[in-house]
């Protein structure tokens, strides 16, 4: 049986680093208030020479380091962003032009913060439907250049980033001792979308408007949906959450993570936190912890690793990794 492995892994991050602190000339806010509410103490911003896709195109050439390969060998560039350099073409294309690639296919996929988890499933039914044998599914975002800068609720929890996995074709039995994609559940529901949505588009206002988010809607919803899709793919993969190594969640707030594990009964020293160093980046959240935790050799081969997202739409998936 065919199964999406990962070969590599790799990340890029803005020069820019902003701390809490300077946020307090801007808006009303303090870095105590800001980290006991989310957990983060520092973001990453875009300087007007980096993009979404020089950072993709930076953690791609991590991730292919990482992994062994050149951009010779990949098939297929599969980039989640919310944030792409120009409506069209794909900023997929342009990371696949920047990387030198002649060949293959390229194309974005647009769920907001979930989707990296939307990509990776992408990825492995195109691998194991044998269009694809390796793939660059990448995460990157630029998500300072949609923030209003005066609204204190949005402004500080953002910041920009790029993560990147190198998935291949391998072999497996078809249990769960496999090492690759074993399982995924993903949902959407729309009627959401005015609780977490950017105010502005080509088709609409023809700008590119700004992030809004009903913060307490997103609090309240989240961990009944998280958990909802991390239940279902606990059961397509007849895994619990005991046997987990690692659980990585998309990186939004400290105490969604915390209430999600602890609901799900993922003991504390399992999970992936990096929402403190990064803030939220969206697309890029989860490649940037998984990157994080194989680069300081916390996930190891072998290891059973969950990973998971929410985000606007809304839109959430997880998807279960043997790394």
């Amino acid at each position: 049986m065919i199964r999406s492995v990962v070969r590599g892994t790799g990340a890029a991050l803005p020069r820019r680093i902003m701390k809490n602190a300077d946020f307090e000339g801007m808006v009303e806010t303090s870095d105590e208030w800001i980290a006991q509410r989310t957990g983060i103490r520092q973001r990453h911003i875009a300087a007007d020479d980096e993009t979404t896709a020089s950072l993709g195109e930076a953690a791609a050439r991590a991730a292919l380091a990482d992994a062994g390969l050149t951009p010779d060998d990949i098939d297929l560039v599969v980039l989640a962003t919310s944030t792409p350099n120009n409506t069209f073409p794909a900023t997929a294309v342009e990371i696949q032009n920047r990387l030198g690639m002649r060949h293959g296919f390229a194309f974005d996929m647009q769920a907001v913060c979930s989707g990296f988890v939307y990509a990776m499933t992408t990825a492995d039914l195109y691998i194991r439907g044998g269009l694809a044998k390796r793939v660059l599914v990448i995460g990157s975002e630029t998500f300072s250049r949609i923030l209003d800068w005066s609204d204190r609720s949005t402004c500080v929890l953002f910041g920009d980033g790029a993560g990147v996995v190198v998935l291949e074709a391998g072999d497996g039995a078809g249990t769960i001792a496999d090492r690759g994609v074993l399982a995924a559940s993903l949902r959407s529901d729309g009627s959401h979308k005015e609780k977490l949505f950017v105010d502005g588009g080509p088709s609409t206002t023809g700008t590119v408007g700004h992030l809004r988010m009903e913060g307490r809607e997103v609090f309240k919803h989240a961990v009944g949906m998280i958990t909802d899709v991390i239940e279902a793919t606990f059961s397509a993969a007849g895994i619990a959450a005991d046997d987990l190594d690692w659980f990585v969640p998309h990186q939004a707030n400290k105490r969604i993570i915390d209430a999600s594990a602890k609901k799900l009964g993922i003991a504390e020293q399992k999970v992936v936190v990096t929402v403190d160093l990064h803030g939220n980046t969206s697309a890029a959240s989860v490649p940037l912890a998984l990157s994080v935790a194989v680069a300081d050799g916390r996930i190891k081969k072998g290891d059973l690793v969950l990973l998971e997202a929410m985000g606007g739409g809304f839109t959430w998936g997880a998807i279960l990794v043997r790394w």
